[in-house]
């Protein structure tokens, strides 16, 4: 496992959390079409994620991973007030291991080494899995949007 260093660009140590590079790209489609897959029967449609342009989202450094081979990642936006959470998304083989876990402790890490209080995420109500898990990590739920055939709970963290 590839540690992160304390001075690549504010990433913090001690995750087994890296900083995806080109290489990853492949590894990188392939969690997420794996963790989302399972989805598109349910909700009728193609999981956002699954249609990311990941080789863009790598290249601008929002990618970060776990693993190796890769068994999960995480996809983060810095925004003016908080850290955007864009994708989690963990290998269903390696489910149970506490690698989603990890990777929200890593993601409420890297808001507080980036000087952000707050993270945001949204989910589609059709996972309801990720319901049950996001207010177990801190996450409290403040709207339910339907945007086009997406109907999305938004989720806020507050770091204290």
């Amino acid at each position: 496992m590839v540690e992160t260093s304390g001075d690549s660009g504010g990433t913090p140590e001690g995750f087994g959390v890296r900083v995806a590079v080109a290489a990853d790209v492949p590894l990188v489609k392939a969690v997420i079409d794996a963790a989302f897959q399972p989805y598109v029967e349910r909700i009728g449609l193609v999981p956002v994620p699954m249609e990311a342009d990941h080789a863009a989202n790598v290249a601008a450094g929002r990618v970060f991973v776990t693993g190796e081979p890769v068994v999960g990642l995480v996809v983060v936006e810095q925004r003016p007030d908080h850290l955007y959470l864009d994708i989690i998304a963990v290998r269903p083989d390696a489910h149970g291991q506490g690698i989603g876990g990890r990777l929200l402790r890593f993601v409420d890490a890297h808001a507080r080494a980036l000087g952000l209080e707050e993270i945001r995420l949204h989910t589609n109500s059709m996972m309801w899995e990720n319901q049950k898990i996001y207010p177990r990590y801190g996450y409290e739920a403040t709207e339910r949007r339907v945007n086009g055939p997406y109907d999305r709970i938004h989720y806020r963290k507050r770091l204290h």
